[in-house]
């Protein structure tokens, strides 16, 4: 009969180095742990929710390298050697970034279940197209739902938000 000291010894782990909002962490992971669960359950950053379970809401976006991932879905060790942001570590040195400013300022959010994963990925459009039309915004956008506000209030916030970056940068404060 195995013990449950004997049971953990023979549970395989995998090492992962990674760093998560500018920070450096190594960690052992299961093969089957997921990216989400460690980043909420291991390193405590809420703000990434868990949904659906099958990459379709947004809620667990996170930026891998740069580019959105669902977290929800994706196993950890697929993390090895790359850079995460989570919403956590958007803001800099205490100032919001000016997308989660202008979803303060514009009622971008209600529960706000879904808005980190909106920001996260209206960050990288505005990184990308720093102008975008609405109907743009809109299409990229296609993969975060909000089952609270609509769209209105999201889709203001976040091309106030490309207005203020624009003039930021045009002032070398972005």
């Amino acid at each position: 009969m195995a013990t449950a000291s004997s049971k953990a010894a023979e549970r395989q782990t995998i090492a992962l180095s990674f760093t998560v909002n500018g920070r450096a962490y190594d960690l052992d992971v299961e093969p089957h742990e997921l990216l989400l669960d460690v980043i909420r359950d291991r390193l405590a950053l809420t703000g990434a929710k868990r949904s659906c379970d099958v990459q379709v809401c947004g809620a667990c976006t996170l930026l891998l390298d740069g580019r959105p991932v669902s977290a929800c879905t994706l196993p950890a060790f697929e993390a090895r050697g790359k850079k995460i942001l989570t919403i956590e570590g958007l803001a800099e040195n205490g100032t919001l970034h000016p997308l989660q400013q202008a979803f303060i300022e514009h009622g971008g959010f209600q529960c706000g279940f879904c808005t980190p994963g909106m920001i996260l990925t209206a960050k990288l459009l505005l990184d990308e197209n720093p102008d975008p039309t609405e109907k743009e915004l809109k299409h990229f956008m296609h993969g975060n739902i909000c089952r609270c506000t609509g769209y209105k209030k999201i889709v203001e916030s976040i091309l106030a938000a490309a207005k203020k970056m624009r003039s930021g940068a045009r002032s070398g404060k972005n």
